[in-house]
């Protein structure tokens, strides 16, 4: 089953490549706005084998490692103390529905106005788009836990730490993987746009300076780049996840599959 979605998924790569390559070159449209892909490879090399373009790399995954690490961190911390403290989780929650639907990028010049164009721009907006991600899916996740396993566990004289070890957090954790899945891939897309409008180290501001520069392959082949990153971000997620709740049934189910 897997081998024959791989066939697919492969086959379906080749026909996209082989649609890039020739609609351009039949006329549909202008090679100048969408050069062929073979011309995007090309561009690709050329960036392969630039120093700048792999600093331009490193300075973007530092941006999305960094931001994703203290978004993962605070979101998992707040999102338990305020799910196990009642008080807080009332006090909270009209404050957690109206700053979560901000956009992140409305947050833009705020950051440049903090930082300009350093790294702490970029983390400003990657925290805070991510950390929603992960901190709505911990509360999701402490509020699933069963209330007569949680009322046992008082019963049995289990202190509120120990309740949150061995009852909330194997409850939480399917929804805490689910929210960091989500925040990683959330975390790049913040991380490239930050660089791109802002004009910060990394790949985004890579991509401008070949858009204003009229480098259209190039740019192409640094688009190319970034889906790359998307989706080994997402497979990596996704193995991380597999390994983390190994022992959970969807997870059995599915390797099973």
């Amino acid at each position: 089953m897997r081998g024959e979605g791989a066939l697919l998924g492969a086959a379906g790569l080749a026909g996209l490549l082989a649609l890039c390559e020739a609609v351009p070159r039949l006329g549909l449209v202008e090679d100048e706005y969408f050069p062929p892909a073979s011309r995007v490879a090309d561009a690709l090399a050329t960036e392969l084998a630039d120093d700048a373009f792999w600093t331009a790399l490193r300075d973007t995954l530092t941006g999305w490692a960094i931001g994703l690490a203290v978004a993962v961190a605070a979101g998992v911390l707040v999102g338990v103390l305020i799910s196990v403290v009642p008080l807080l989780r009332e006090a909270t929650a009209s404050t957690i529905e109206f700053l979560r639907p901000i956009p992140s990028v409305a947050l833009i010049p705020l950051a440049v106005l903090l930082y300009g164009t350093e790294l702490r721009s970029v983390l400003l907006l990657v925290v805070y788009a991510s950390f929603w991600q992960v901190l709505i899916q911990v509360l999701y996740g402490v509020q699933d836990v069963d209330p007569v396993a949680d009322e046992t566990a008082r019963s049995y004289g289990l202190g509120n730490w120990a309740r949150i070890r061995h009852v909330v957090w194997p409850t939480a954790l399917p929804y805490v993987m689910t929210g960091v899945r989500l925040a990683a891939a959330v975390a790049l897309i913040l991380a490239v746009t930050a660089e791109l409008v802002i004009g910060a180290p990394g790949l985004g501001a890579r991509i401008a300076v070949a858009q204003s520069s009229q480098a259209v392959p190039e740019m192409y082949a640094l688009v190319v780049v970034t889906g790359l990153l998307g989706l080994a971000v997402n497979v990596g997620a996704r193995t991380v996840e597999r390994r983390a709740l190994a022992w959970h049934q969807s997870v059995r189910g599915e390797v099973a599959v």
